[in-house]
Parts: structure tokens; C-alpha cells; sequence
């Protein structure tokens, strides 16, 4: 399963206040893949889909597509804010299906 940071579950509540939407929640997903892996998106959800697995992290729902979950197991979701780049990021070691010669993705 993926693990939130403190720092980005606090952001995204942020986010939902602002956008007033403090009850949904932050859904990840699959949304494709090349050479260096997948790509995942993140987005506003009122609800968890039916194949979204969910958890909480400091009050923020989380939903996780079943199939994105997989990919991002033992992985982690951090916020960033170095000078005017904001945003989300994930660290950690995901397989790529090309190896460490990805150097051109």
C-alpha cells in the first residue's frame, strides 16, 4: 500500500477547503505508462470507486485504485514547495519494465 506523508495529507486537506470540498477525499490512479513505468494522477473524490482500496492519513481520505496500488506498494506521497514548484510527488522504488536504462524517458 502507499504511504502519505504528514506534510502532503495536510496540503491536500488544505486543498479541499479551499476548493469546498472538505468531505471528499484525494483519489490516486493509473493513468498510463511507458518505457520508465507508470504514470499515476491524482484527483478530487466525493466517493471511492468500487475497485478503490481506502485508508485515512491525519483526517484526509485517501482512495487508491486497486490496480495503481499495486505499482505503488511501499511507496510514498510527499508535497514539495521549492521556490515557485508546488506539487505532489511519489518517491520510492517502483519497477520499471525497462530497467535502469530509462535514461531516455
Amino acid at each position: 500500500m502507499i504511504k502519505i506523508s504528514d506534510e502532503a495529507a495536510e496540503k491536500a486537506k488544505e486543498i479541499l477547503i479551499a476548493e469546498g470540498k472538505s468531505d471528499s477525499g484525494l483519489r490516486i490512479f493509473l493513468a498510463g505508462g511507458g518505457c520508465c513505468g507508470p504514470s499515476f494522477g491524482m484527483d478530487i473524490s466525493d466517493n471511492p470507486a468500487e475497485t478503490d482500496e481506502t485508508f485515512e492519513k491525519n483526517g484526509l481520505k485517501v482512495f487508491v485504485d486497486k490496480t495503481a496500488s499495486e505499482k505503488l506498494n511501499g511507496m510514498e506521497i510527499h508535497f514539495v514547495s521549492e521556490g515557485e514548484q508546488q506539487g505532489f510527488v511519489v518517491r520510492g522504488n517502483s519497477p520499471s519494465s525497462c530497467g535502469p536504462s530509462c535514461s531516455s524517458c
